[in-house]
């Protein structure tokens, strides 16, 4: 068993696409329309583009915002990305404007960040263990 796809909640999703896409680096895969100006829209890492999608999933379900709310207020993340240099994804990040909550942080062998990605959610990047 392994993870084909996994999603988060966005709120518009052509932000949402152009923060992944243009600010992030993912690719787009698939862009379905779904009718009443939804799709189905998922992103891939350039590295992997036969890995895990992610969806960026309309958020209009009444669920999605209380959970959420909550999420941000308390400062958890909803995801977390990898990335091989938490301080140099920080440092480009930020030149593009993007803001982070927390400033990369060590906890033993992992180094974190969290940022807004505009769409309603925290997200983390981290370095993973070797």
């Amino acid at each position: 068993m392994k993870i084909h796809l996994t999603s988060i909640f966005v709120d518009d999703q052509a932000k949402a696409l152009d923060f992944y896409t243009n600010t992030l680096g993912f690719v787009k895969k698939h862009d379905v329309p779904l009718g009443g100006g939804a799709r189905w829209l998922t992103v891939v890492s350039p590295d992997a583009p036969g890995g895990t999608e992610l969806l960026l999933e309309p958020a209009g379900h009444p669920a999605v915002k209380p959970y959420r709310d909550a999420l941000v207020s308390d400062g958890i993340p909803l995801a977390q990305f990898a990335v091989d240099d938490v301080q140099a994804e920080y440092e480009r990040l930020s030149g593009l404007g993007v803001r982070f909550t927390q400033e990369p942080l060590e906890a033993g062998p992992v180094t974190m960040a969290v940022f807004d990605d505009t769409c309603g959610n925290l997200i983390q990047i981290a370095t993973q263990p070797q």
